[in-house]
């Protein structure tokens, strides 16, 4: 009886020692992936290197950080919606994103493309509002030394 308790006491034991140890490794990795989340939000590189490429995106009225995140992801603007939804709502633009039609730019970090959308756009207007060409306004003398 007594090897029975001392076979029963070392795979208690073994059992003990391999639940701590999946506990460990499982908290390790869970810290690495949350460090790694973390460190990505406000480190993450643009997705190409200068000069990259223009991708037009348009923002409407009625979309929230989540689908601005899905729409600049499906545009190949940044790689995870959800981090740029999360860098969003950490950062002072997160209220100013104005709607309308951007030209964004591969090698644009997420708060250059931020500081994009939440600058309110020039208007075609503003240039055809008071800068008419007034003509040339040389004329040509005659001198009237018609002999």
């Amino acid at each position: 009886m007594n090897v029975n308790k001392a076979v029963l006491k070392f795979v208690r034991l073994g059992i003990t020692m391999i639940l701590a140890l999946l506990i460990v490794y499982v908290t390790v990795s869970v810290s690495f992936t949350a460090f790694d989340f973390g460190y990505r939000v406000f480190t993450e590189p643009p997705m190409e290197e200068e000069p990259g490429h223009n991708v037009s995106v348009t923002i409407e009225e009625s979309m929230d950080g989540g689908e601005i995140g899905k729409e600049l992801e499906a545009k190949g603007l940044v790689r995870s919606a959800s981090l740029f939804q999360i860098q969003l709502s950490l950062s002072a633009y997160a209220e100013k994103i104005l709607p309308g039609t951007y030209v964004l730019n591969t090698s644009m970090t997420a708060k250059e493309m931020m500081v994009e959308m939440s600058t309110p756009q020039e208007t075609e207007e503003s240039d055809a509002s008071g800068t008419e060409d007034a003509g040339d306004s040389t004329e040509t003398e005659t001198t009237g030394n018609n002999e």
